[in-house]
């Protein structure tokens, strides 16, 4: 099999963003094969910097969240705040295929670089933006992160925990992430139509939009009564719920089908009266007894540690998975057979970190190359695009790039 690695060979792109959302998806493109240049203040994307609130190195040697967010790109550092530096960021961008960024409209537009201006000049240019809200609404220009518009105005937050507890603890980047990918499937269809017709378009994704598209089925089911957030007592089913092992661990059970796998569930476990006893045994009585059933299914579960359930539930075909800890999936051996992980020397020892979620045949497993540091292709990329290297001193010196 040949081993492609140019899919977007060929495609430039220009990303003035920060933080997850738009930088992961830059990453993807870049992967892929896009010459992606990250354009950053002086000062460095903030991202940069946040490591320690997670209890992660950020610095120039030991930066995971930076390397997960904006490997195999270019860094060139720009201070867009003089008209130099913009006439840079222009250049860059009339050779662009793609402007991805972060931004807020109203930043864009005193930059001049909002979709209305750069339509105008460059119609072959696909407007890639991560919104926090949308682009319409009273909330249009509100500031968002995925703490804010994805877990807690989308839904996830204040639902996803158990009843009459605190709302979840929010995993950063996780809305991020989905947005990010979402954003690279707009681009590159928008990338395929710009094929067909010469023209470039506008592709948006919103953290908020994201979280209510993802929770789509418990939006629609909480208009008939199905309200959230639930106790794990009396799950929607006894079968979609979580047990406590002797061990102190969880196993999450998945039998959507209540009539036809109840038997073999039963069995399993070791209680025949829940396949026997007509109070338990189909769904209507499931659904007047939940709590019930839920009680009897403890009992057996906490008699057993975690891995005797495993063997148990296994050797039964019962869809069931161990309740995982973030700091076990670096060890989990399916992620490495399918190569979800991926290995990064650090001086201090090998560090895992995760790959795209998306696999092609023909693709293999891409090298991942470093992120750059801070203004790394700043004299490369300007002398690409006309500036002497005196030019280029020149506009250091005046803290108009690094």
């Amino acid at each position: 099999m040949e081993i492609q690695t140019n899919f977007l060979d060929g495609i430039k792109v220009v990303e003035l963003a920060t933080f997850v959302a738009a930088p992961c998806c830059g990453r993807a493109l870049a992967e892929w094969g896009a010459d992606v240049i990250k354009v950053e203040s002086l000062n460095g994307d903030p991202v940069r910097f946040v490591g320690p609130n997670f209890k992660m190195p950020s610095n120039e040697n030991e930066n995971p969240i930076h390397d997960l967010e904006n490997s195999s790109k270019k860094s060139v550092a720009l201070n867009l705040k003089t008209p130099e530096a913009k006439e840079v960021f222009e250049k860059l961008l009339s050779e662009a295929d793609v402007f991805l960024t972060n931004l807020r409209t109203e930043a864009l537009i005193g930059l001049g670089v909002d979709y209305e201006t750069l339509s105008k000049k460059f119609p072959q240019l696909i407007f890639a933006q991560i919104l926090g809200y949308g682009e319409k609404g009273p909330d249009k220009d509100k500031p968002g992160f995925d703490y804010t518009a994805y877990y807690a105005r989308g839904g996830v937050m204040g639902t996803l925990c158990e009843k009459d507890t605190s709302p979840l603890n929010g995993a950063p980047g996780f809305g991020d992430h989905q947005a990010g990918m979402y954003l690279l499937s707009g681009i590159c269809a928008a990338l395929f139509k710009r094929v067909r017709t010469g023209k470039g378009d506008k592709v948006t994704v919103s953290l908020l939009h994201t979280a209510i598209f993802g929770m789509g089925i418990m939006v629609a089911a909480s208009q008939y009564g199905n309200h959230w957030p639930i106790t794990r007592l009396e799950p929607s089913s006894p079968l979609l719920n979580a047990y406590k092992t002797k061990d102190g661990r969880w196993i999450q059970i998945a039998i959507p089908e209540y009539d036809k796998y109840i038997g073999k569930f039963a069995k399993a476990i070791g209680n025949e009266i829940l396949a026997e006893d007509i109070n338990y045994n189909n769904i209507k009585g499931m659904v007047k007894n939940r709590e019930e059933i839920v009680s009897i299914i403890e009992e057996k579960f906490i008699k057993k540690n975690l891995n005797e359930w495993i063997e148990i539930l296994t050797m039964a075909d019962i869809p069931f998975e161990k309740v995982q800890l973030f700091h076990e999936i670096p060890e989990d051996k399916q992620a490495w057979a399918n190569d979800y992980l991926y290995n990064i020397n650090y001086e201090n020892g090998n560090k895992a970190l995760v790959h795209l979620p998306v696999k092609f045949n023909s693709l293999g497993t891409p090298d991942v190359v470093s992120a750059p540091k801070i203004g790394e292709h700043t004299d490369i990329t300007l002398i690409n695009l006309g500036y002497t290297a005196e030019e280029i001193e020149k506009l250091r010196v005046s803290k108009i790039v690094r």
